[in-house]
């Protein structure tokens, strides 16, 4: 048996191919290729023989896995975070990263991380477009009310017919009625954008199967969850079995507090902020909206304000909430006040 150790890049590969000889680990091969080098990749592996292949999950490496899976017996996704050896080692080279991960690899010490589905990556791409648009018109908006409070005219129905009435009527310069103009357009595009994403969404959803349509229908019962954040739910989670515990979820959505310990003394600091950082939003933004409309989440976020404060009140408030969003998915129960 062959392990390989895979340093993946975006423009280059460094491979190092390990083998056990008498009990003992030994370096059998190294080979560095371009990424462009596909075929030249998958003819290299092919004659490897029986081996076990081992890459970081950084953004790029799908396209890399998926080319080497027919051949290989195992590939596995290491986790970047928790093999920290690599990224705390003083002597670092492409090399040497490939070196350890097939070592790790024949060690069978490689922690695993998880790789979502072909439908999961589809509707995170999906999910995530739709934010980034979202978030393009807030910030188009934000400078299109900017303008206007220079000259002390902003309003707040801009955005309607008659707001932009309104606009056309303030007397701005010749500088800022060429970027208030380029603004209105670029709105009216991103607007397009958001409306297609909507679409698209809609869709992916009707095509689901049936165990997420259950999942979706679930969701759905809590208050103050819509598509959206159905969508960031459970496109971030992926599957949601595969957390072991409320507090495995609340970890990755990086809501758990970290702390440090020392000669017996612990000292709790602020939330790691680790993991899905649209699946934190997500959650913020939906407590609030609890918070402010139903009275067994606002009394909550009450007791635990008077000891700590709002913001971190909201915090544990978020973090409590998608526990109990975990706990209906996988129990499939609809929300209720006694669950939460």
């Amino acid at each position: 048996m062959k392990y390989v150790g895979a340093d993946l890049h975006k423009k280059t590969i460094t491979l190092c191919v390990m083998v056990i000889v008498r009990g003992k680990r030994q370096v059998f091969k190294r080979q560095r290729f371009a990424c462009s080098d596909t075929a030249e990749i998958a003819a290299w592996f092919k004659q490897l023989g029986k081996y076990r292949m081992v890459v970081e999950a950084t953004a790029s490496y799908e396209w890399f896995v998926k080319l080497v899976e027919p051949t290989a017996e195992r590939v596995v996704l290491a986790h970047p975070k928790k093999l920290r050896v690599i990224a705390e080692s003083k002597r670092k080279s492409d090399k040497i990263d490939a070196f350890v991960l097939a070592e790790f690899l024949a060690l069978d010490m490689i922690p695993e991380a998880w790789r979502p589905t072909p439908r999961i990556r589809e509707h995170r791409t999906l999910v995530r477009h739709r934010v980034f648009v979202q978030r393009r018109i807030t910030s188009v908006k934000n400078k299109l009310r900017r303008i206007l409070a220079d000259h002390n005219a902003d309003i707040k129905h801009l955005f309607s017919t008659e707001g932009y009435e309104h606009l056309a009527q303030v007397s701005l310069s010749p500088a800022e009625r060429l970027v208030a103009q380029a603004l209105q357009a670029e709105l009216a595009q991103h607007k397009q954008r958001l409306a297609a994403a909507d679409r698209a969404l809609k869709d992916f959803a009707a095509q689901a199967p049936v165990a997420e349509r259950e999942a979706r229908a679930v969701l759905a019962t809590m208050p103050g969850v819509g598509p959206v954040t159905i969508d960031v739910v459970l496109s971030e989670l992926g599957d949601f079995r595969r957390f072991r515990s409320q507090s495995d979820v609340a970890s990755y959505a990086g809501l758990i507090p970290g702390f440090r310990e020392s000669d017996g003394k612990k000292k709790i600091l602020a939330i790691t902020k680790e993991g899905s950082r649209l699946l934190r939003w997500a959650m913020i933004e939906l407590a609030w909206r609890l918070v402010s409309k139903t009275r067994r989440w606002a009394r909550a976020h009450e007791r635990i304000s008077a000891k700590a404060g709002t913001k971190k009140a909201i915090v544990a408030v978020a973090r409590r909430i998608l526990c109990v969003l975990h706990s209906m998915l996988t129990s499939g129960k609809k929300y209720s006040l006694a669950a939460a």
